[in-house]
């Protein structure tokens, strides 16, 4: 079992897509308070200008088409729809989905940094600390 795309690559999604699935809608969108004034709650509100979406979009599209496809072979595996002994299935319905299409694809899954992370403990793949 092989798989093409970088772990620290990956590690590095995974915590990008876990500070896009904490935001929340924003409560005052027209507040104009300082951080300190609202003791730093607006980082997890979700505003146009937020460079999360944008971050998490840009790393998934820059992956190559062989490594983006394995990272949803990686989701799929860590949703359990297959496990290690199935990576090569996985990664042939992977190929089902358009490269174009597979950072919508994936950033419309709920969960997606859990899954990544348990497709690699499933792989066997040792989940890299990535810096954010």
């Amino acid at each position: 079992m092989q798989i093409t795309v970088n772990p620290e690559a990956v590690g590095f999604i995974i915590a990008k897509a876990r500070e896009f699935d904490a935001k929340v809608e924003p409560d005052d969108p027209d507040s104009g308070s300082n951080p300190s004034d609202d003791k730093g709650v607006n980082i997890l509100e979700d505003f146009a200008d937020d460079p999360t979406i944008e971050e998490l979009k840009g790393a998934i599209d820059g992956l190559n088409d062989d490594e983006s496809r394995d990272l949803v072979a990686i989701m799929w595996t860590g949703r359990g729809d297959y496990d290690k002994t199935q990576w090569s299935e996985a990664k042939q319905q992977a190929n089902t989905i358009p490269p174009r299409d597979r950072s919508r694809y994936l950033m419309g899954t709920p969960l997606l940094a859990d899954y990544l992370e348990q497709g690699l403990d499933e792989l066997e793949i040792p989940v890299p600390e990535a810096e954010a």
